[in-house]
């Protein structure tokens, strides 16, 4: 038996045998040719464009159809990359200059493309690599009148284990013959690792070494929730996984009966629970998983994988559309959080030592306005229809806060001089995750009506830790005493300023942390939608005064370990089900 660790990008347990998908090296004939045959090798690259153009909207026909349009837009990337001019300049110029056969022409243009993409050290952009790899060997094999290696046509169910899967590979997977994948690189911001969580099979992606220590036929299984793989288990460890996979799938059940019922403790305590989303198209899951609204709606969609940049229009209608379709229940709307690594491609933004600390969220805005206010006028017009809120990212202290109201207050004078309706009394947040805000948001209160703490960039910016890097995952610690004393600072000064405090990082999702933030009063919880059954059943399960004397004790410990071994078994008291 033999554990390897990787990145959790899909939360699950499947025990299967492994099937290993190879979408590996296309062997490509090198010949001459005259220069009178240049003009037969651009035509046939053509038509290969053509061809892979047509397969790629056929994917994102399906795509559309099982998970919605925001995740077929996805392999817009894909035709951006079969539309661009630059590239075909060079291979033009690469067939003069060469003479040989377009395949290896284009083969070679492309492959340098991916070198530069590979090296940057912006996550985004290496991750994109995969997108440009999909469309060569996709071009390629059509070039070569190769049939293109396909996950639709699986007999069996099977783990599936991959080097790499590109999104429209992801996209032809079948729930029913797919029990999980596992592959050797990616993050968990990669397409594929979003694909996996929507299609709800549990994924660990950069495990390194899947492919070299995974063999075809292997017995294996996957943990998505701590992201590791167990291969050739023996029948204990089967058994416990077994036991884990029901106690997962009973949970899931539990939605049917937990949907309709409030977030309350056993003593009476209410707090909200709603979800995070990226793309309107997950309204119905947020529905359908028994949400209060949404706590954090991401709005970065709207500016990726295009050539242009959305308009006012645009944004009214993808914001009016979430608040109309959950109201009465609120929408709070995050304004863009672009930069880190969320690269806008379209602005030419120059490439930055460490963009996660760089020009990004708030500061990009600020030093914007001409596209913040925009965004802020599009929200301002969406708040008549439903009941909406709005955030601001990355706030590092009062004056920053305090120029983002004031464009508001001028966007808002402007639209009133036009006569365009908006909800004048909207209220306005700020998010908590820089360690100059916690510490000074005292002097922020008065600014705003309610705080919204994001735990994953506070974790990582508090214990500086890189939150993506596999290297140092292990100092990435929620526990840390350091990271409890700060939320309980934020949570006790947002009660003293009579604001709300909420929280949208993935801390408030994980079942020991719930009930410790529920103990130290946070007013709500914003997690995604799968994870709402689970936490609604942590606050069903427990006195609210027995949440607070955990944190009492919580306070007095001295290790992340500590702290999370005494959750654990203060959970298995009052929900042994939740424990494994």
């Amino acid at each position: 038996m033999n554990v390897i660790k990787g990145i959790p990008a899909a939360p699950g347990v499947a025990i299967g045998k492994a099937l290993f998908f190879d979408s590996e090296e296309i062997n490509i004939p090198r010949r001459s040719i005259e220069a009178a045959q240049v003009s037969i090798e651009l035509f046939r690259l053509e038509e290969a464009l053509i061809k892979t153009r047509r397969q790629i909207l056929s994917i994102q026909k399906k795509l559309a159809s099982d998970l919605g349009q925001e995740h077929a837009d996805i392999l817009n990337a894909h035709l951006l990359v079969l539309e661009d001019q630059s590239l075909r300049e060079e291979i033009i110029n690469g067939l003069k200059e060469q003479l040989v056969n377009v395949e290896v022409v284009f083969n070679d243009v492309v492959r340098r493309h991916l070198k530069v993409f590979s090296k940057t050290e912006d996550e985004y952009l290496r991750e994109r690599t995969a997108d440009i790899e999909d469309v060569r060997r996709r071009v390629l094999r059509n070039l070569l009148g190769q049939q293109p290696a396909t996950l639709a046509s699986l007999q069996e169910p099977v783990i599936v284990v991959a080097r790499d899967l590109s999104p429209s590979e992801t996209a032809q997977m079948h729930k029913r013959n797919v029990l999980a994948f596992v592959t050797d690189i990616g993050g968990r911001t990669s397409h594929t690792a979003i694909m996996a969580k929507s299609l709800e099979i549990p994924a660990v992606v950069g495990l390194e070494v899947a492919t070299r220590n995974i063999h075809k036929g292997d017995s294996i299984i996957v943990d998505g929730t701590r992201g590791e793989v167990v291969i050739d288990p023996d029948a204990q460890t089967i058994q416990r996984y077994e036991m884990e996979q029901r106690r997962y799938q009973e949970i899931n059940r539990q939605l049917l009966h937990l949907k309709d019922l409030p977030a309350e403790t056993l003593d009476g305590h209410r707090v909200v629970l709603s979800a995070n989303i990226e793309l309107p198209d997950e309204v119905p899951s947020v529905l359908a998983h028994g949400a209060q609204g949404i706590g954090l709606f991401r709005t970065e969609f709207l500016y990726l994988n295009r050539t242009d940049l959305p308009s006012e229009e645009e944004q009214f209608e993808a914001y009016r559309t979430v608040a109309e379709r959950v109201k009465p229940n609120s929408v709070i709307i995050r304004t863009m959080d672009l930069g880190g690594d969320k690269f806008l491609s379209q602005l030419h933004l120059p490439s930055e030592m460490n963009p996660f600390m760089g020009w990004r969220a708030i500061r990009f805005s600020l030093a914007r306005p001409d596209l913040f206010r925009i965004q802020l006028r599009a929200i301002l017009r969406a708040s008549v229809v439903g009941n909406l809120k709005m955030m601001y990212p990355m706030i590092s202290g009062f004056e920053e806060l305090r120029r983002a109201n004031e464009i508001l207050q001028e966007v808002k004078d402007e639209l009133r001089r036009e006569g365009i309706p908006f909800a004048d009394n909207l209220d306005v947040g700020a998010m908590i995750e820089v360690p100059s805000a916690a510490l000074s948001c005292d002097t922020m209160a008065s600014e705003v009506k309610f705080f919204s703490i994001g735990t994953n960039d506070l974790i990582q910016y508090a214990l500086a830790v890189d939150r993506v890097n596999e290297k140092i995952a292990y100092l990435y610690e929620p526990t840390h005493p350091a990271i409890l004393r700060i939320i309980k600072h934020v949570i006790d000064v947002g009660h003293a300023s009579n604001i709300w405090v909420g929280m949208c990082g993935e801390m408030a999702g994980e079942p020991p942390l719930s009930m410790l933030l529920l103990g130290m009063g946070l007013d709500e919880f914003s997690v995604s939608p799968v994870q709402l059954p689970i936490v609604k059943q942590v606050i069903r399960s427990v006195e609210h005064s027995f949440a607070k004397s955990v944190v009492e004790e919580v306070m007095k410990l001295r290790t992340g370990k500590e702290v999370e071994a005494f959750l654990m078994a203060s959970l298995k008291q009052v929900a042994p089900a939740l424990v494994e």
